[in-house]
Order: structure tokens, then sequence, then C-alpha cells
């Protein structure tokens, strides 16, 4: 008699119980031999379900995960990612998951969960469309996780409708708005930690991560290797957000002078801190800190009020305008490809392709 292969299902009739019991096979998990059972009134009825556990194993999920809620899954998907992401990331992830996700879908088995569901929960989500739009994008990350561990066929997130979202032109300060800033920030504190931002695009984080040896003043380059956050009342130097985000950056020569200034300015301190931008007393600089002063500037400055964030799309869009390859923008600000970087900036596209036709236009025509 040969042995019973993987995935084979069995069905008899326990008299005790007075019961159908069906069988199947999942074959051999750290050295034992593991099977699930279904117990059912009719053989008929036994027959169905271990069917369609036999469909599932086709399709790549396990039978038994139809034991697992969505609550349960997503705690332990929380747990599992929680060394490999960020903790600004990880915290907002857990938010979604408590205040949104498990309300609405936790009950339901994690095999069973269906678009259906998930476009049931983002109409009843409370909040903006785009608030319901990131719930989706957590719950996709998490079954996208699922489905490789072979736990579902199908990421029922991914299969359902997103909620539509109007798309927000980035804020940015045209040419003369930027140059006017500048002149505002002539002998502020905060001179060379905003023209930093401007000029080449960093992240608040990755700016106030910089340490001196970070910067080459002599070649005019600055390398990101950190971020610095502040999470649960203490600053932490995490790893940069995308791979693409550890880059080496060229300056140009107005952040050398304000950095080349900055340092000297620092040089004279009572205390120094450990990295480039800090308080007085030498500790990091926190973002309110960092946004109270930029505001103060814009004030003095007579611009409109804007975020910090603001000063990162000013650096791109003031690149594309005067031509700059999109790709290069994309390296220079870290993003992690060549999609993000044009759907973000594609308010400024449209000038750019006129230019090109004009370009062309002069080539062609000897003008």
């Amino acid at each position: 008699m040969t042995r019973r292969q993987k995935g084979e299902g069995s069905i008899f009739y326990r008299p005790d119980k007075q019961r159908w019991v069906g069988a199947i096979d999942l074959g051999w998990e750290s050295g034992h031999r593991v099977r699930r059972s279904y117990q059912g009134k009719t053989r008929a009825e036994v027959a169905t379900r271990l069917r369609a556990a036999m469909r599932e194993m086709q399709d790549g999920a396990r039978p038994e995960s139809r034991r697992e809620t969505v609550a349960v899954y997503l705690a332990d998907w929380l747990e599992a990612i929680s060394e490999s992401v960020r903790p600004t990331t990880l915290r907002r992830y857990r938010q979604i998951v408590t205040h949104q996700l498990i309300p609405h879908l936790g009950r339901i088995p994690l095999a069973r969960l269906a678009p259906s569901d998930v476009e049931a929960m983002l109409r009843k989500l409370d909040g903006s469309p785009r608030s319901a739009h990131h719930a989706r994008a957590v719950l996709r990350t998490a079954l996208a996780r699922a489905m490789r561990h072979g736990m579902i066929a199908r990421n029922a997130a991914a299969l359902a409708e997103a909620p539509r979202v109007a798309r927000r032109e980035a804020q940015a300060l045209d040419p003369s708005q930027a140059r006017r800033l500048l002149v505002a920030l002539d002998g502020h504190p905060m001179r060379a930690l905003i023209t930093v931002a401007m000029a080449t695009g960093l992240r608040k984080g990755e700016i106030l991560g910089l340490r001196w040896s970070d910067v080459d003043l002599a070649n005019g380059t600055l390398t990101v290797r950190r971020a610095l956050q502040y999470l649960d009342g203490r600053f932490e130097a995490v790893e940069p957000k995308t791979e693409g985000s550890r880059r080496t950056v060229h300056l140009p020569a107005v952040v050398i002078a304000a950095l080349a200034d900055h340092k000297a300015q620092q040089a004279t301190a009572p205390v120094v801190g450990a990295y480039i931008f800090t308080a007085t007393n030498g500790q990091p600089l926190h973002g309110t800190s960092v946004w109270r002063s930029f505001q103060a500037v814009l004030a003095d400055a007579g611009l409109p009020r804007i975020p910090f964030h603001a000063l990162r799309h000013t650096a791109a869009s003031l690149l594309l305008a005067q031509g700059t390859s999109p790709r290069v923008v994309m390296e220079l600000l870290g993003h992690s490809t060549i999609r993000l970087t044009l759907d973000t900036y594609s308010h400024v596209i449209p000038a750019l392709k006129r230019d090109a036709a004009e370009q062309m236009d002069a080539l062609l025509s000897g003008g």
C-alpha cells in the first residue's frame, strides 16, 4: 500500500460520534505530519468541505488558515514587521490597524475576507477619502505577506475598488519667492538648515540627522546616512526611508557658504552636540521648533504660510522648471521610483513638454 500523498483526503464514518469525518494531509512541518479534519452529519457535507479545502491548497492557501481571523493575523503582522520598518511607520500602522481595520474586519476569518468586505469598510470609515486610501494601503501591504506565506489565495484589499482621492498639487515656492526667503534668512540662526532644505530637497529628518562627518565642504558634497526621529519622548537615529534615500548630494555654492558659516559659528558655541543642527544646549532640534522658526521667517519675508516639507517640493519644482532630468531629481530626492517623482510633480511636467517641443522646433527649423 502506497503512502498517502500531500493534499490527499479521506472520508470515514465514526460510529461513536455518529458523524462523518474528512481528513486532508498538509505534509510535514518541523518533523511532524500535519493534517486538517472536517466533520459533518452527512458524507456529502464532509466531501464538499474537503473538496473546498483541496482547492484552496491548489490555489496556494493553507486550509487551516480559515480558523485565523483578520484581527489575529494583523496583530501577528505588526509583530513580524516591527524590526524592519521605521518607528514612526510602525506607529502609524498600529493606529490604522487598531482604529480602522480591526473594528470593521477583525472578526472575519482571514481566508474568507472578500473585496466586498474591504469596500464596505471603506464606506463606513469616518474622515477624508485620503484616510480611507491609507487604510486600504496598509491592509493591502499586510495581506501581501499572507499571500507570500500561502495563508490566502488572493489579496482582497488589492482587488477592492480604491477610494477616489483628489490629487493635491505639491506646495512650493516660485523662484522669486525662494530668493526672498534667502534674503530674509541673512544672519538668521536657521539660515543653513532652511537653505539646505530648499536647495537639496532633503527631508526634515534627514537634515536633522546630519553630522559634520557626512559633509565634505571642500568637494561640495553631502551624504545622507540616517534620519532623526522623535518618538515616545526621545530622539532616535533611524535608517533612511528607502534604499534610494541613502545617497550623496552635490551642493550648490549657496549651501556650501551657509554650511561653512554655520560651522564657524558652531565652533564658538559653549556646547556642541553630535549633529550639525542643534538647540543652544547641544541637544537635537525638535521638529516643532524647526516649524515655528520657519513660519517666523516666512512672515518676515512676506511669504504665505507653507509646511516645512514644501521646501522639498520647492527644490524639485525649481530643478524641473530649469530642465533638469526627472531621473536626476528622483535620485536627489531619494525617491524609490521615477513614477513617484513624475506623479508628485506632474504639474511641472507639461511646461517641460512645451519646452522640449520648442527646442525640437528650433533644432529642425534651424532657428
